[in-house]
């Protein structure tokens, strides 16, 4: 799915999202990734929802955002309750959705100019 064409000025963007993968500023991700308005983690390490561990989500709070979007693949799946109140008690922030939804929260997210970092999981 292509996105709406919308101002890079703010950040990082990503313009489209499906089955090959997520396209941010004119490139194509076909891994997991970690993404910020400043920022590209590519070739982040979980591959499916089920495999979440707190190590993963450690670079995502090292990047120092107030809400972390994490897209979980093709479907919203909540990682282990461990997993979520680990990042909540570190004072960030966690919405948990799939990842088509994740990259047009932090779409939106980002141009209001919030410090958000998206967790996006490609399965």
């Amino acid at each position: 799915m292509r996105f709406t064409e919308t101002d890079h000025s703010s950040g990082h963007l990503i313009e489209g999202y499906g089955a090959d993968g997520i396209l941010v500023d004119g490139r194509q991700y076909r891994t997991s990734l970690i993404l910020t308005p400043e920022r590209i983690l590519a070739d982040w390490q979980p591959r499916a929802a089920a495999d979440l561990a707190r190590a993963h989500l450690d670079a995502v709070v090292a990047l120092d955002p107030h809400v972390v979007v994490l897209g979980t693949g093709t479907r919203q799946v909540f990682p282990d309750p461990d997993v979520y109140f680990w990042i909540l008690e570190r004072g960030v922030g966690i919405e948990v959705m799939d990842t088509g939804a994740a990259c047009r929260t932090y779409n939106i997210l980002m141009s209001e100019g919030r410090r958000v970092a998206a967790a996006l999981i490609l399965d």
